[in-house]
């Protein structure tokens, strides 16, 4: 690939752009050496006005997503574009989130430009499951574990019940929810059908992949190791 197609799908500029930062010679190799928009340069070795290059199509990153903030490219309001570098909102292919957690939901987001890559994580076939943590606007009954293990539990407007889902109570208001399926607000109507609402709604974990450590408002390139354990399920 030409490395002015190069930088371009990885948001540094139009084609028209890049050529001008060539020209001006903003676009180096390692050693400081300027590049021309025809060389043959390793993606490591490239740098721009010194820095090093972003990473290459493949990238893959979790994101400790705030509330108030949208899954989305061109909705009003703060974006979960806005808490990165802001070229990787240009980048060709897309950087999408896989997924969706809406705006009132905090925790663990993945985002990835690797199409195939995200149809294996949305696929029922992974078996990958979703842990929540969820702060409730009343106390308990007592009877909502057994009621979301049943497999019999319907949605209003859904024509099939949910699959089992496991709540494990931590207070009369606190409880973790992990769901085996990625129905449209599934936790949040989920208590509404058991007559509760939901106050506040944390996703802390995809298949074997937790947020750990990371502060609210960061992210973190993903590596090989990564992606193994998010895959490494029961």
């Amino acid at each position: 690939m030409k490395l002015v197609k190069l930088l371009a799908n990885l948001g540094y500029g139009s084609r028209k752009q890049v050529q001008l930062m060539f020209r001006e010679g903003l676009v180096t190799d390692a050693e400081g050496e300027v590049l021309y928009a025809d060389d043959q340069v390793e993606h490591a070795a490239i740098r721009v006005e010194g820095e090093p290059l972003d990473p290459p199509a493949g990238l893959t990153l979790m994101l400790h997503k705030p509330r108030d903030y949208t899954c989305s490219t061109k909705d009003k309001g703060r974006l979960i574009y806005d808490l990165l570098p802001p070229r990787y909102r240009e980048r060709s292919p897309l950087l999408s989130s896989v997924g969706r957690l809406d705006r009132d939901t905090s925790g663990l987001l993945l985002m990835t430009d690797d199409g195939a890559l995200l149809h294996r994580i949305v696929s029922p076939k992974s078996r990958l499951d979703k842990a929540y943590q969820v702060t409730l606007a009343q106390d308990l009954h007592g009877d909502e574990a057994a009621r979301f293990a049943s497999g019999s539990l319907m949605l209003q407007s859904d024509d099939k019940p949910l699959l089992p889902a496991e709540l494990h109570v931590r207070s009369p208001r606190e409880a973790e929810l992990v769901l085996h399926e990625g129905r449209y607000h599934q936790a949040r109507r989920m208590f509404a059908a058991v007559g509760n609402h939901v106050q506040a709604l944390h996703r802390s974990r995809i298949g074997g992949l937790s947020l750990g450590d990371l502060p609210e408002g960061e992210w973190r390139i993903l590596d090989a190791a990564d992606l193994e354990t998010l895959f490494n399920v029961p």
